[in-house]
C-alpha cells in the first residue's frame, strides 16, 4: 500500500492542475445540487421491530385520514389572574382561534377545548390540538407561519399563549461557537506547522470536503429522507477528522523535506506513510459509523453512513488535494523545525532542532515510570466513568427545551393545568379483529386498565368506522421521561397480555413516550452486539496494520476507559446538572437514547485515528532496529506534537457545536469533545506508552502462521526505504 500511495502523491504533486480542478468542479456539482434541492426538515421517526411502531403502523391502517403521522400542536391559553377560560370574553378569543386555525390548507382537524375536555379542573388554563395531514418534515412555511399568527391575535386580545408539539419544530442551528472553534483550529496549525501558508492547507482542504458531503447530504435529503440534523453531525465529524488528516500529511511532507529530499519526493512519501496511517485511521471510522447500521433505526443509520462518507471524502482529499496544493505552495512551506520569518522564523533555528522537544521529554519520563503512570490513568479514568452507573436513557420533548422558548412554557402550563403526565399521554390500540365481540373486549380492555396504579385518567375508547379497532387514551400522573411512567406502561402491556390470552385480542401501546421507551430498550439491547462487531472488525483490521495481538488489545481496552469516562462525563452535567448553567444547561433529564451508541461509534473511530498515528511511527522506529523503549521514545519525538495538535484541533471543532439550538447536537458536541480530551492526553499520550514500554518486544509478538497468513500492507513505509534518496529513480517513475 505504502509504494501505491507513494505514486499517488507524486502524481498529484505532478498533476496539481487536473486533482484540484477535479476537486473543485465536485464541489460545484454538489452545491449546484444543494441549491435547488428542497430544504431538509425533520426525518420521519420509525423504530423497526418494537410494540410501539406496530401499534404506530394498525392506526394508519385502520385509522384512514386519521393523519397518524402528520404534524401536532398544543396552542395552550391562560387566563389573566382573577378570570376563567369560561368568562365570555376569553372563551370567544378561543373560539376566534380555533375557527382561525381550522382554515389553514393543511390542517386536518382541531379541538374545540370547550368540546374536546381541554379545560383544566379549575378553568385558568386550556388547549386546543392541532393535526395536519403531512409530517413536520413536509409542513409548509405558510402553515407555521399562520399557526403562530393566530397564537398572537389572541395574546393581543389578552390571553397568555404558548404552542408546543413538533409543527414548530425549527432547523438546529449551530451558532457563532462553531466559528470560534474553527479559529481555535487555525491557531493551533499555524503553532504546529509555524507557517500561515502550511496551516491554511488543512483548513482549505477540511471545508472543501466538509462542503462537498455537506452539499450532497442537502441535495439528497428529501429523496433519503435524511433530517437536518444529519448534515450537522457530518460536518462536525468530517470537519474534524478532515483537520487532523492533512495535519498529518502536511508535517510528514515537512519532516522529509527536513531530511533533504526534494519537494516532490517529499510529497510521495508523505502520502505513502502518514497516508497509509490515514487510510487505515479513516477505515477505523467508517467502520465504526457504517456499523450503527446493525441497531436497525433507520434515521442512525443514515446518520453513520453520511457522516461515513463524509468521512471517506477526507480521506482521499488528504491523500491527492493536500499534495496538489502542497505542489501550488513550492517553498513557501517550510521543512520541519523552521518558521516563516513573519512567524520569528530563521534565527536559532538549528540549536533548537537540536534540543529534545516536548514529546521526547514526556515519553522518556512515561518509559521511566511506565507503571505508575498507568496506574494513575487507570484509576483516573476509572473515576471519571463513575456516574456512567446512573446513566438513564430517554428521548427530548418539550419538557427538554430552554425556558425561552414557546414549546418549553406551553409544556409546563399543560403540566400546571393538567398534571405533568398530560404531556405524555399513551395510545392503547385495541386490535380486537379476530374477537367475537369488539365491543366487549374494548370494555374490558379499559376497565383493566383503569384498575393499575400511576394513571390519572383513562379515556372512552374510540372505535374506527369498522367497528375492529379502537384506540384508547390513558394519562399517566408522572411526567413522560420518569420511572413511574415507564413501569405503567410494562403494566399496560402485561394486562395485554392477559386480554390476548382471554379474547385473541391484541393490546398494543404507543405515542411519543412509549417510542421514547422502546427507542431506549432496542438501542440497550443493540449496544453488546454493536460493540462486538465494530471492535472485532477494527480489531482485525489493526491486527493487519500493527502485526501485532496485543498492541491492537490495548488499543480496545483503551477505548473503553475513554469512552465509559466521557459517558460519565455527559450524565455528571446533563443529567446530574454539574457545571450546568456553564454549559448552558436549563433543564437536566435523561441522557439522549441514541447518545451512548452514537458516541462509542464515533469515539471508537477517533480513538484508533490517534493510535494509528501515534503507534505507527513508534513501530516505524521499531522495525528499524531501536530497542521496544527507544522506540516508543522516538515515535513521541516525530508525533507527539502532531498528535496533540490533532486533539485540541478536534475538540475545539467539536466543543464548537455546544452551542446548537438542538439538544441531541449539544449533547453529542460536548460528549465527543470530552472523549477526545480524555483519549488523546490521557489514554494514547500517557497509557499507550506506559502499556509499551512495560511490554517491550513482547508488545509486537505475532504468531508466525498468523504472520504469514496476514497481507503486508505496509504502513510504516518500509519498503520506500529501498528507494533510498531517488532523484535517477524518480525520472524513471515519472517516465511510467
Amino acid at each position: 500500500m505504502a509504494t501505491f500511495l507513494y505514486r499517488l502523491g507524486r502524481f498529484a504533486f505532478r498533476r496539481r492542475h487536473f486533482v484540484a480542478l477535479f476537486w473543485v468542479a465536485l464541489l460545484a456539482l454538489a452545491g449546484a445540487g444543494a441549491a435547488g434541492a428542497p430544504a431538509a426538515g425533520n426525518s420521519s421517526f420509525s423504530i423497526p421491530g418494537t410494540e410501539a411502531q406496530k401499534a404506530f403502523d394498525l392506526l394508519e391502517e385502520r385509522f384512514p385520514g386519521s393523519s397518524a403521522d402528520g404534524a401536532t400542536a398544543r396552542v395552550v391559553f391562560k387566563a389573566p389572574d382573577g378570570q376563567k377560560m369560561t368568562d365570555a370574553g376569553n372563551k370567544a378569543t378561543v373560539q376566534d382561534t380555533v375557527d382561525a386555525l381550522a382554515g389553514g390548507s393543511e390542517v386536518a382537524r382541531v379541538t374545540d377545548p370547550y368540546q374536546g375536555g381541554g379545560l383544566s379542573q379549575d378553568g385558568g388554563i386550556a388547549y386546543a390540538s392541532v393535526t395536519y395531514e403531512v409530517s413536520g418534515m413536509e409542513l409548509e412555511e405558510t402553515s407555521r407561519e399562520a399557526l403562530e399568527t393566530a397564537a398572537q391575535d389572541a395574546r393581543d386580545a389578552g390571553l397568555t399563549v404558548e404552542i408546543g408539539g413538533d409543527a414548530l419544530q425549527a432547523v438546529p442551528e449551530t451558532g457563532t461557537a462553531e466559528i470560534i472553534g474553527i479559529g481555535i483550529a487555525a491557531i493551533v496549525l499555524v503553532i504546529t506547522l509555524g507557517s500561515l501558508l502550511a496551516a491554511g492547507l488543512p483548513l482549505l482542504t477540511a471545508i472543501v470536503g466538509v462542503g462537498i458531503g455537506v452539499a450532497s447530504i442537502t441535495a439528497l435529503a428529501s429523496t433519503l429522507d435524511l433530517g437536518s440534523t444529519t448534515s450537522i453531525l457530518a460536518s462536525m465529524i468530517g470537519l474534524a477528522v478532515g483537520i487532523d488528516y492533512a495535519l498529518f500529511v502536511v508535517s510528514r511532507y515537512r519532516a522529509e523535506l527536513a531530511e533533504g529530499r526534494e519537494r516532490e519526493e517529499a510529497a510521495g512519501r508523505a502520502v505513502g506513510t502518514a497516508g497509509s496511517a490515514v487510510v487505515f485511521a479513516g477505515l477505523t471510522v467508517v467502520i465504526a459509523l457504517v456499523g450503527l447500521s446493525v441497531v436497525n433505526i433507520p434515521m442512525l443509520t443514515k446518520m453513520g453512513i453520511a457522516a461515513a462518507a463524509t468521512v471517506a471524502i477526507a480521506v482521499l482529499i488528504a491523500l491527492t488535494l493536500i499534495p496538489a496544493l502542497l505542489g501550488y505552495a513550492g517553498r513557501r512551506v517550510r521543512p520541519a523545525g523552521e518558521k516563516s520569518k513573519l512567524l520569528g522564523g530563521g534565527r536559532g533555528g538549528e540549536q533548537k532542532a537540536q534540543r529534545p522537544n516536548m514529546g521526547t521529554r514526556w515519553a522518556s519520563f512515561v518509559v521511566r515510570r511506565p507503571l505508575a503512570v498507568l496506574l494513575l490513568g487507570v484509576v483516573g479514568l476509572g473515576a471519571a466513568a463513575i456516574p456512567a452507573a446512573s446513566l438513564e436513557l430517554g428521548l427530548p420533548d418539550d419538557g427538554s427545551q430552554p425556558t425561552s422558548t414557546t414549546q418549553r412554557r406551553g409544556y409546563d402550563l399543560l403540566s400546571e393545568g393538567f398534571g405533568p403526565g398530560f404531556n405524555g399521554p399513551l395510545v392503547v390500540v385495541v386490535d380486537a379483529k379476530d374477537s367475537d365481540d369488539p365491543q366487549a373486549v374494548f370494555e374490558q380492555a379499559g376497565e383493566e386498565i383503569k384498575g393499575l396504579d400511576n394513571i390519572v385518567d383513562v379515556a372512552p375508547a374510540q372505535p374506527n368506522k369498522a367497528g375492529d379497532t379502537a384506540t384508547i387514551t390513558v394519562i399517566p400522573d408522572a411526567k413522560p421521561s420518569s420511572v413511574t411512567t415507564e413501569d405503567l406502561v410494562h403494566d399496560i402491556r402485561d394486562a395485554g397480555a392477559g386480554i390476548k390470552a382471554d379474547t385473541d385480542a391484541e393490546v398494543l401501546v404507543t405515542g411519543a413516550t412509549a417510542m421514547n421507551i422502546d427507542v431506549s430498550q432496542k438501542l440497550n439491547d443493540a449496544l453488546v452486539p454493536y460493540l462486538v462487531l465494530v471492535v472485532g472488525l477494527a480489531f482485525l483490521l489493526l491486527i493487519v496494520v500493527f502485526r501485532s495481538i496485543l498492541v491492537p488489545l490495548k488499543a480496545a481496552l483503551g477505548f473503553l476507559l475513554s469512552v465509559l469516562a466521557a459517558l460519565g462525563a455527559v450524565v455528571a452535567v446533563y443529567q446530574w446538572g454539574w457545571l450546568s448553567g456553564l454549559m448552558g444547561v436549563e433543564e437536566t433529564g435523561p441522557i439522549m437514547s441514541m447518545m451512548p451508541i452514537f458516541m462509542v461509534g464515533v469515539v471508537f473511530g477517533l480513538a484508533m485515528d490517534y493510535e494509528v498515528f501515534l503507534v505507527t511511527r513508534i513501530r516505524e522506529a521499531y522495525v528499524h532496529g531501536e530497542k521496544p523503549r527507544q522506540a516508543v521514545v522516538t515515535g513521541f519525538r516525530y508525533s507527539a506534537r502532531v498528535v496533540t495538535a490533532a486533539a485540541v484541533i478536534m475538540m475545539a471543532v467539536f466543543a464548537g457545536f455546544i452551542g446548537s439550538s438542538d439538544s441531541m447536537v449539544r449533547m453529542i458536541g460536548f460528549g465527543l469533545a470530552v472523549a477526545v480530551l480524555f483519549d488523546a492526553f490521557v489514554v494514547r499520550m500517557a497509557i499507550v506508552p506506559a502499556v509499551l514500554a512495560l511490554l517491550g518486544t513482547k508488545a509486537w509478538w505475532l504468531p508466525k502462521w498468523l504472520d504469514r497468513a496476514l497481507p503486508n500492507v505496509d504502513v510504516e513505509g518500509e519498503s520506500l526505504s529501498a528507494h533510498g534518496d531517488p532523484k535517477d529513480e524518480d525520472k524513471e517513475l515519472v517516465r511510467v
